[in-house]
């Protein structure tokens, strides 16, 4: 990324200020701007998180908005109540009180004398989200949201199930929260009073994981929240973004199909990370992008935005698996419009012997019964582009699955669209689920995949009213993969890789499940793009304005693999390092590191286990806090069973100690 310096205009921060909402409680915001946007009052970005404006975000918010306040915006970045240093106390992730929150925000910055009275919102994950959802409220004063890895559909398109099935981060990301929230406000900016929003916070603490497995299928709770359900509220330009290695990256075509106002998207190959710092690489010029978008819906410039593609895409090429993210190869292509109407869905039929061909497939049965550690090189579901987290060689996984493949191909196959599986099948058991992964096989067996999907058969049907299985009853069902753009390169083999199991991205069912599919009436449905040789679409270089903090100890993430080990168990670890940090400007003095464990034995689902532990410490000078969280999870046939406990002290004295336990019925899981 270039570091720029200068700006066209000025810009000056005011590092804290308090908004009122209506019941009483003030949000905490940090504000960059034109230092004469009182004289000459610019539109206003504001982005809305629960991770710490004073700390948890002030790396990225330093390379993002000193660049845009200096092409002539406010940018204002404001913590959720009960985060950071606003006061409050947070309930549970995008809620209304949350949105009803924002829009309050959106009002008191358009009526700001520096302010022209245009409002924008970006943000990436949750100030993606809440984006949206507030958009979907309609203030008047919004008039464009830039959402990047974010979503339109909490239930089947976020961190807590996939496909109908439990995802094994529903838990860890609720770890997560609670090390993230109980944090307490910095004393130099709320004064004394940080110790009583402090226990006020950690007394009133939720267990989210638990509140989120609560609702095992989409119900009201998934549906507040999910702009799906109403497309049309969010009438306003939107411009989605996101990568092929992150986990929400089907809502973006989604969007661009489904919302009414000028909607356009870009998709590259990154993880869950802005574009112009993200690996793996290319990244584009992201800033100047944002800043092409804001002048025409902010300003009325004519920046061209209008005339782009529907949909920008970096389509990867063949090459070995990198679960460390390094560089993808490439070309940027575009298209007018999602599904890209210039693909066209092939089918390749399933074939007795383990053939994919375009021609008819022979009949037979053909057993999936896959040992309870089948998914291991999965990597992280919600990976953040850096350590060795993204998908690795898939041979392994493979061994363990049912495979169909191709012969090495003599001509180049573009995908560009959402490959998907048809299957006809029979289950020896009511509860089951059918994970599909489609990998590209080069000459030495080396497997890397492309995209993958998986299917609660309780939720053939939909979402919203499971239906168990009928043991021995054949169905036929469509298990959608996630959306990809990519070329297998002449030589290569296309493979399509089924199992019951994908542990641990997914929680296994309740008993080991023997699929039967029919070859015969199975078939891949592939979107086939016509093959090209050059890029359709080129972007800036990645630019920024300079960081502010000193890394006196970098993060890595990591994740380790013990397969059946002297026990019998598989376990895997991931390791979060998130790195510690002097921020020279106050001095405040943060580090954080986390692991969750995942185990079960190959042959018995019931032993799944899952967890976690996490530390945060914060000080300066004589003042220094910490908390640890620890939370499990367990199952029988009948419940899942989820702990946690949590403990904050203020110097050596231990000052909270607080614990949860409850026990959830499975509901068709």
């Amino acid at each position: 990324m270039r570091v720029v310096t200068e700006f066209p205009r000025q810009v000056r921060e005011i590092e804290q200020t308090w908004i009122p909402l209506s019941d009483g409680t003030h949000l905490a915001a940090r504000i960059w701007l034109p230092v004469d946007a009182e004289c000459e009052p610019v539109p206003a970005i504001f982005e809305y998180l629960p991770y710490r404006k004073r700390d948890g975000t002030a790396a990225r918010d330093a390379i993002n908005n000193p660049y845009l306040a200096g092409h002539g915006y406010a940018c204002v970045r404001v913590d959720i109540r009960g985060n950071g240093e606003s006061e409050g106390l947070m309930a549970d992730e995008y809620s209304e009180q949350e949105q009803l929150d924002g829009v309050e925000v959106i009002d008191w910055i358009a009526a700001q004398p520096w302010c022209s009275g245009r409002v924008a919102m970006m943000g990436i994950s949750w100030g993606g989200f809440n984006g949206l959802q507030i958009a979907a409220r309609r203030p008047p004063a919004l008039a464009t949201v830039i959402t990047l890895a974010s979503t339109d559909d909490r239930y089947d398109a976020d961190i807590h199930y996939f496909g109908g099935c439990v995802l094994g981060d529903n838990l860890g990301w609720g770890a997560v929260m609670l090390g993230l929230t109980s944090r307490p406000p910095d004393p130099a900016l709320v004064g004394e009073r940080w110790r009583e929003l402090w226990r006020a916070r950690l007394r009133h603490m939720p267990f989210l994981a638990a509140i989120w497995l609560s609702h095992q299928r989409r119900d009201a709770y998934w549906r507040q929240g999910s702009i799906c359900e109403d497309y049309a509220a969010v009438g306003i330009p939107v411009l989605a973004i996101d990568g092929w290695a992150d986990a929400y990256v089907n809502p973006v075509g989604r969007m661009v199909t489904n919302l009414p106002g000028p909607t356009k998207a870009i998709l590259g190959p990154w993880a869950h990370r802005y574009p112009h710092f993200a690996r793996p690489e290319p990244t584009i010029g992201f800033l100047q992008e944002a800043l092409r978008w804001f002048d025409r819906w902010l300003k009325d410039a004519d920046s061209g935005v209008e005339a782009d593609p529907a949909v920008r895409a970096y389509m990867t090429e063949s090459q070995p698996p990198e679960p460390d993210f390094g560089p993808r190869r490439g070309r940027w292509i575009a298209t007018s419009a999602w599904p890209p109407p210039e693909s066209e869905p092939r089918a390749y039929a399933l074939d007795a012997g383990g053939a994919l061909s375009e021609q008819p497939g022979r009949d037979a049965d053909v057993q999936v019964c896959s040992p309870q550690d089948t998914g291991l090189a999965a990597g992280r579901f919600m990976p953040l582009g850096f350590g060795a987290t993204g998908p690795g060689d898939q041979r392994g996984d493979d061994a363990k699955s049912v495979c169909f493949e191709t012969a090495p191909l003599d001509h180049r196959l573009e995908l560009f669209g959402t490959p998907e599986l048809e299957l006809e099948l029979a289950s020896d058991a009511p509860q089951a689920a059918v994970v599909v992964r489609l990998c590209d096989v080069d000459g030495d067996g080396a497997s890397r995949r492309v995209t993958w999907g998986a299917l609660n058969l309780s939720h053939r049907h939909g979402r919203a009213e499971p239906q168990q299985l009928v043991p021995g009853e054949r169905v036929r069902v469509r298990v959608r993969l996630n959306d990809c753009a990519h070329a297998f390169l002449p030589g290569q083999r296309v493979r399509v890789a089924v199992s019951t199991v994908y542990w641990p991205t997914l929680w296994p069912a309740p008993t080991p499940v023997t699929l039967t599919l029919r070859t015969g009436a199975s078939r891949l449905w592939l979107p086939v793009r016509p093959a090209g040789d050059g890029p359709e679409w080129e972007f800036p270089e990645a630019e920024g304005a300079p960081l502010q903090t000193v890394d006196y100890r970098d993060g890595d993430c990591e994740v380790l693999i013990e397969e059946r080990g002297a026990d019998g168990m598989t376990r895997v670890t991931y390791r979060d390092d998130y790195g510690a940090k002097l921020f020279k400007a106050h001095g405040l003095e943060f580090d954080a590191w986390g692991e969750e464990t995942l185990t079960v034995a190959p042959d018995d689902p019931l032993s799944a286990r899952a967890e976690t532990y996490h530390a945060h410490e914060l000080g300066r000078g004589s003042w220094q806090v910490r908390t640890e969280s620890w939370t499990e999870m367990r199952c029988d046939a009948a419940n899942f069973y989820l702990t946690a406990a949590l403990k904050a002290w203020e110097g050596g004295e231990l000052v909270e100690d607080l614990s949860w336990s409850e026990t959830i019925p499975r509901d068709h899981q």
